[in-house]
């Protein structure tokens, strides 16, 4: 196999060949044709998340076809096309697994953080954590649905029904998918960027944002919800102060700079801030079969398995409109 891998944080990811992976009970061989590159792996790299598996091999968007199976695999076949996402396996047995709300599993494993991931060109996976991808897709635009589409998924699923008016800031992959599915339900996306990141801003309304502007502004009008996919904590005050009582503000990312103290005015009015935290299977389930109903198209770089450092930085430097995906 041929791989990107993660040796020490901080530091460039390294090229590697090593034997391929065999499957285990349970787990299937993917051959990989696509892996997306996630702001969460980003942080893995940057040593923003504690106690990543070392070495790891990040990548947790990952498309690919099935070439074998391990032992009690009976829900895919080989040469099947599979979609492998975050979370990569569960405990299964704590009270939140119990409950329904495996995606706050007490000890879960992610892909690309505890589990190899896709930044390679073979890997395993826990077939009970994969799943069926639609046809209606290549495997590049596919492989951003993974975790990009799932996580804004999620965060609108926390957005009232009646909420017409919502503000996202940071506008990046996620952004940009959410925003196709907001308008699907004739609600008004009010997009904020950072200051002057005019691309990102036309990009925006190319996907249908009614507004765009500056992350410092206020919106011509009152939100009803804002959902924030920047990792910057001074957005939490600014989008408090933009929705109106009773609105909510979502954190849909898992790591984020400090928080800045704010007047407790502008959360006072029952104005609720949560976060979202991974995903859940159903999700995948749900969100994947409505994806190519919207339908929810994604807008994609492509870049050779070799430059994923290189993919990494675009990401970092905010040159990316939409997701980079790596190909081996």
């Amino acid at each position: 196999m041929r791989a990107m891998i993660l040796e020490k944080p901080g530091m460039p990811l390294q090229f590697l060949e090593a034997p391929d992976p065999i499957p285990g009970e349970g787990e299937v061989l993917v051959k990989i044709s696509a892996c997306g590159v996630c702001r969460t792996d980003l942080h893995v790299v940057d040593g923003e998340l504690p106690d990543p598996k070392l070495p790891i091999i990040p990548g947790h968007e990952i498309v690919g076809t099935v070439t074998g199976l391990g032992v009690n695999v009976d829900n895919f076949k080989l040469g099947e096309r599979i979609g492998i996402p975050w979370l990569g396996r569960t405990c299964g047995s704590c009270s939140y697994c119990q409950s329904g709300a495996e995606n706050l599993c007490d000890d879960p494993g992610f892909t690309g953080y505890q589990i190899d991931g896709g930044y390679a060109d073979v890997t395993v996976a826990d077939a009970r954590f994969c799943f069926p991808v639609s046809a209606d897709y290549s495997d590049s635009e596919l492989a951003p649905l993974l975790c990009a589409g799932l996580i804004g998924y999620r965060s609108l699923s926390m957005v009232d029904n009646d909420s017409g008016r919502i503000g996202i800031y940071g506008f990046g992959a996620a952004a940009h998918i959410v925003t196709q599915l907001a308008r699907h339900q004739d609600r008004e996306v009010y997009a904020f960027t950072r200051p002057g990141d005019r691309a990102a801003q036309e990009f925006a309304l190319e996907m249908g944002a009614t507004w765009v502007g500056d992350s410092d502004r206020e919106p011509p009008d009152e939100l009803d919800a804002a959902i924030i996919f920047a990792p910057v904590g001074s957005l939490i005050p600014a989008a408090l102060k933009a929705v109106r009582k009773g609105g909510v503000v979502i954190c849909g990312g898992i790591h984020m700079s400090d928080i800045p103290s704010f007047a407790y005015k502008i959360l006072w009015g029952e104005r609720v801030l949560r976060s979202v935290a991974n995903l859940t299977r159903q999700d995948a389930r749900d969100f994947l079969e409505l994806a190519p109903k919207v339908p929810i198209r994604t807008r994609i770089e492509e870049f050779a398995l070799e430059d994923a450092n290189l993919a990494l930085e675009a990401l970092r430097a905010g040159n990316l409109t939409g997701a980079a995906v790596l190909i081996p």
